[in-house]
């Protein structure tokens, strides 16, 4: 079984990747999308979503990072893969599951997934200017408002060369309410002859293993769900004990220590308390510790409770 870590935007960056692959369990991160409109974007950009391209694409864990494009133009997505490639990334996936409205709205995203004949062309452009060896994935959803073309672009995506497809289990519509529909999965499974990985709706390690059984699927993709739990992905590869509550204020004073020396510093009471709001789905401590600094706005205060 491979477990990746998904990609979510303003949430799962550099720090948390490095964070939470540095507890197992974790084979392969995908990196916030890198937004392509018209042109060869400089290598600036690549640096700043996925540092890891300086350290050979991988995290401080060795975990492969592989960046993401979103877009809509084939020729300027290929021509920025090419890129990423050269700068380090281990591959390249492409987004065709991003619901945020502004994004839609620009033709980038889920709304893609209304026009199979186009996501033909895009997978089949990057495809052809990334060498050979380097795998180029795409996340996709079920659809846009309903699933009436989820094996149709699935077919698209596989026979445009796409080396394996991971699908969120909801339509762009449907967003992130339970449930995920998860025997959706096996209906794809069985039309394409490419890895398929399943993604949503995994809290637990129960979760992971009923998604297996009605998607047919081995492999998995993880996004809340470690944030929640952060070594939920090694509980399910390696039936770890949950992390405790005390090893989470020990990774929130690491994160914290982490976090204030870095640029994004200044949103670090954002990114904290964001963070607290997903691990109390599964630790009541969380909650405690949430109400206690919710009102806070700035850092000093907040380090001070998070050191206590």
């Amino acid at each position: 079984m491979r477990v990746f870590l998904a990609p979510m935007e303003g949430v799962v960056d550099y720090l948390m990747r490095d964070l939470l692959t540095s507890l197992g369990g974790i084979d392969l991160c995908i990196t916030e999308f890198v937004r392509v409109v018209d042109q060869l974007l400089p290598a600036r950009v690549f640096y700043r979503l996925c540092p890891e391209l300086h350290q050979h694409g991988r995290t401080h864990a060795g975990v492969p990072v592989r960046v993401q494009l979103l877009g809509q133009h084939p020729e300027w997505l290929a021509t920025n893969a090419q890129r990423a490639v050269e700068l380090g990334s281990p591959g390249i996936d492409l987004n065709f599951g991003c619901p945020a409205r502004t994004v839609n709205n620009s033709r980038g995203g889920a709304i893609l997934l209304t026009e199979p004949e186009g996501l033909y062309r895009i997978v089949a452009a990057v495809r052809s200017a990334v060498p050979n060896g380097f795998p180029v994935s795409v996340k996709m959803r079920l659809g846009y408002e309903d699933k009436t073309l989820a094996l149709e672009n699935a077919c698209a995506v596989a026979s445009a060369g796409a080396t394996e497809i991971i699908v969120h289990a909801r339509t762009k519509t449907e967003g992130y309410r339970p449930p995920a529909h998860w025997h959706w999965l096996a209906k794809i499974k069985s039309v394409i002859q490419i890895p398929l990985i399943a993604n949503g709706e995994i809290w637990t390690d129960e979760d992971a293993r009923q998604c297996q059984i009605l998607s047919h699927c081995h492999d998995l993709m993880i996004g809340r769900g470690a944030l929640a739990l952060p070594n939920l992905p090694a509980v399910i590869k390696k039936q770890q004990s949950p992390i405790n509550w005390s090893q989470i204020k020990d990774l929130l004073w690491q994160y914290t220590t982490y976090d204030l020396q870095h640029e994004k510093s200044r949103y670090y009471p954002h990114r904290i308390k964001q963070w607290l709001g997903y691990l109390r789905l599964q630790h009541p401590e969380a909650q405690c510790l949430f109400e206690r600094i919710k009102r806070l706005k700035t850092t000093d205060e907040i380090v001070e409770i998070i050191k206590g």
